[in-house]
Formats: structure tokens, C-alpha cells, sequence
């Protein structure tokens, strides 16, 4: 692509909240910045499993970038796939072109970590992209269409059995709006006895949310419990099929659904000369976040490990992004950049019926104040006043009234099962090994 006779690019692949920051952050730097991403639109992801729950709809999380860019000067957005980035020569690869560039900030996020375990990547339902959460809406929806008709036990036992794997913030929210659903789809399966919809939440750790202390670990494992969510901690799951899911322990659970939310690496395009990476694949940075032997290449988001440990959370991101473009109007004007330290405002979960864990400062928080706190901290920070009024009146129906209006299935429906005398045996569960232990 062109540019201007002795105009410098930057360029930054990723519209999520680190890259887009920085792209917005830089419009007015003199530099021509250039924003590359293979969708159009923003997606905010901390709202993902609410689509998947048919708690709001998918256009709500989605917000277009060009409109978000249309104030901005010297600022061009590309909706193209990265293929390949060549350090040595500065340029980014795509299909469709080779675009050269002076600095390059790197914002292309994360992906599921299926951690080699078979059959995840399969038969597992991931919710890191908008396509994702809707494809996981539709199967639940159909799973419940075909419970109401189905005669055998087993397999309808199997069809209202949903396993998250993962105890952090998604597999603990998800868990949660999963049981609110529960509770709205009463008056519409009146033949359907939601009362055997089993929701299984497996955390290989010894508490939930470990990112947080202990106290708000318990607390979360005590709520959802009571909820009627069968809560497991230490296990470890072993295997994946499309009916069964396997823990290392032993027992084999029948199930048509499980969510993988168990770990997250980075998702990086391919390099000439792969720089070097830390955990989860991630590009290690300095403090100032460029790689360590590229200082015109900035990482940000979950792509980076830094000197100092990174949360990966949209709140630091948001800052990181601020801080790469005042770095790169250092640069621009022959100035070293300066080192990135996070300013923590705190951390908040919502867990479901009102309830919420949180920490702000040296203050932890429990019930429905950090519940509070959590919607509206992310009813001001999704983009556009259009998705704000639609997300605000779809939590005033789901907590006001308790309904989900949502259950469309934007899909084809499955292939008819065969009969009953053709169907593998059911895989029944050990109950006994999967029921939660006595409070």
C-alpha cells in the first residue's frame, strides 16, 4: 500500500481494546496509521457468554470500526488476514497485499489452549469470538428442543448436561447465566423437567477465580453451589467426545455440551524470524513493551510477557494501548520511550443470582454490590450508545423479569438422530464421584 512521500506508518494488527487504543491514541501523531483486522468490527468479549446465553443479542457485543475511527485523521482501517510478518524487511503479509511500515504494534490477542487433550479442539465449544457465542447459543437452544422430544432417559439426561471446563472469571459467569437460563425456560418446556439440566463447572485448580484471593474463591464456590451448579475442584479432564467427557480421575460424564474456558495462549501470526516467546507462546517485551531485539515492534494484550507479571485483562490493555502511542510519539520525535506500569483499579466477577466478587484496592467485596459494579462498569465501556440502550434493557428483562427473549437458533437443526435400537449405549456417570461434596 502507498503512503505519504516522507510520512512514517505505523501499523498495528488487532482491533480489540489494546490495538484499537492505540490506534485512536495515535490519530493525531503526524505518523499515517494504518489498523489491520480480519473482521470490521470491535467485538467486546467480556460480554460473549451472555450471548451464548441468550441474555443479549450478538450485534450488542459488536461494534463497527470504521465508525469508531470516523473522527480520526491519519488514521485508515484494512479488513485483511495477517499472514505473515517479516521483522528484518518491516512489512505485515496478507492475502491481498504486502503493506511496509516504520513501527508495528502487535494487538492480535488470544485463543483457546487445548492443553493436548483429545477431542477438545473437536468437540469442544470455545467463546472467544462473536461467531463462537452464537454457535453455542444455537446448540444449547437445539439441545433443548430435542431433550422435549426425546423418550430415552439416558440420552435426555445427556442432552440437559452442559460441562465448563475452567473456573476463571468466563467459566464462573457462564455458569452462573446458565442457571438464570434455567429458570426462564421453565414457562416455555412445560413437558420438560428443567430440574435434571445439570451444569458442571470442573476447575483443575483447588478454588475458583485464582486470579483473586482465596476468601472470593470460596465465597464463589459456596454461591454457585447453592445455586444447584455441581462445582469441582482439583479434576481434570482427559478426554473429549462428541457425547462423553472423561475426567483424569476415572468417571466418564455423558454430555452434548461441553465449553472449554480452561486457558488461553497467544494468538500470533507467522513470523520470518520468530522472536522469543515465554509462556502460552507469549512475545516477551521490555519494560517499555517492544521486543526485546525488534525496538520499532510493540506487544500489547495478551500477546505480551513483560519484566513485571501482566493480568491480561481489557482494563490493562486499554492502558497499555495509551502507553505504546505516547511511546511511539517519543520515538517519532527522537525520544526513548518510557517503561509501562499498570495502575490496577481492581478486579470484578459476576457469579449470578445478584451475586458478584470483587476487589478494589484492599477491599474485597461479595454479594450484590460488586454485581452492581460489574454491569455498570461494562455498560460504560461497551462502544456505541445504540448497543448501551440494547444491552441495558436486556439485563432489565433478564434480572427485572427473569426472561431470556433471545432463543432463536440461527442454524440449521442436526441431522435426525437415529432410533433408539441403532444409538451407541449411553455412557452413565458415577454420580457418586461427581456429586459435590456437603457444605
Amino acid at each position: 500500500m502507498d503512503r505519504q512521500p516522507n510520512q512514517l506508518r505505523i501499523v498495528v494488527i488487532g482491533a480489540g481494546f489494546g490495538g484499537l487504543q492505540t490506534a485512536q491514541s495515535l490519530s493525531k501523531s503526524g505518523a499515517e496509521v494504518l489498523l489491520i483486522d480480519r473482521h470490521n468490527y470491535h467485538t467486546f468479549v467480556p460480554l460473549l457468554y451472555q450471548v451464548a446465553a441468550a441474555q443479549v443479542p450478538p450485534e450488542t457485543v459488536a461494534y463497527p470500526v470504521r465508525t469508531l475511527l470516523r473522527r480520526t485523521r491519519n488514521l485508515r482501517f484494512l479488513q485483511a488476514e495477517v499472514t505473515r510478518v517479516n521483522f528484518a524487511q518491516r512489512q505485515v503479509e496478507t492475502r491481498e497485499a504486502v503493506i511496509a511500515y516504520d513501527y508495528l504494534v502487535l494487538a492480535t490477542g488470544s485463543q483457546p489452549q487445548h492443553l493436548g487433550i483429545p477431542g477438545v479442539s473437536e468437540h469442544g465449544f470455545m467463546l472467544k469470538t462473536l461467531a463462537q457465542a452464537v454457535a453455542l447459543r444455537n446448540h444449547l437452544l437445539h439441545c433443548f428442543e430435542q431433550a422435549e422430544r426425546e423418550t430415552d432417559p439416558q440420552i435426555r439426561q445427556r442432552l440437559l448436561t452442559v460441562v465448563i471446563v475452567g473456573g476463571g472469571p468466563t467459566g464462573v459467569e457462564l455458569a452462573g447465566t446458565l442457571v438464570e437460563l434455567k429458570q426462564a425456560l421453565r414457562r416455555d418446556y412445560p413437558g420438560l423437567d428443567l430440574g435434571t439440566l445439570q451444569i458442571v463447572l470442573v476447575q483443575s485448580g483447588d478454588r475458583l477465580l485464582p486470579n483473586l484471593p482465596a476468601r472470593l474463591g470460596r465465597y464463589t464456590t459456596r454461591k454457585l453451589r447453592r445455586l444447584g451448579v455441581n462445582v469441582h475442584l482439583e479434576t481434570r479432564v482427559s478426554r473429549v467426545t462428541s457425547t462423553t467427557v472423561t475426567f483424569a480421575q476415572g468417571p466418564t460424564l455423558g454430555t452434548e455440551t461441553v465449553i472449554w474456558a480452561a486457558g488461553l495462549e497467544a494468538a500470533l501470526p507467522a513470523v520470518a524470524t520468530p522472536p522469543p516467546t515465554g509462556a502460552k507462546q507469549k512475545l516477551k517485551v521490555r519494560a517499555t513493551l517492544q521486543l526485546l531485539h525488534e525496538p520499532q515492534v510493540y506487544a500489547i494484550g495478551d500477546v505480551a510477557q513483560g519484566e513485571e507479571p501482566l493480568t491480561g485483562v481489557a482494563p490493562e490493555a486499554l492502558q497499555q494501548g495509551v502507553a505504546v502511542a505516547r511511546n511511539l510519539r517519543r520515538q517519532l520525535r527522537g525520544q526513548a520511550p518510557k517503561s509501562f506500569h499498570y495502575f490496577n483499579k481492581g478486579r470484578l466477577a459476576i457469579i449470578g443470582g445478584w451475586a458478584g466478587v470483587g476487589k478494589i484496592g484492599p477491599l474485597l467485596l461479595t454479594g450484590w454490590l460488586p454485581w452492581l459494579l460489574w454491569l455498570g462498569v461494562h455498560l460504560v465501556y461497551l462502544p456505541g450508545w445504540r448497543n448501551r440502550l440494547v444491552l441495558l434493557l436486556s439485563w432489565l428483562q433478564s434480572y427485572g423479569l427473569g426472561d431470556r427473549p433471545l432463543r432463536l437458533i440461527l442454524s440449521s437443526p442436526p441431522l435426525t438422530p437415529p432410533p433408539p435400537s441403532q444409538r451407541l449405549p449411553a455412557i452413565a456417570a458415577d454420580r457418586a464421584s461427581l456429586d459435590p461434596p456437603a457444605e
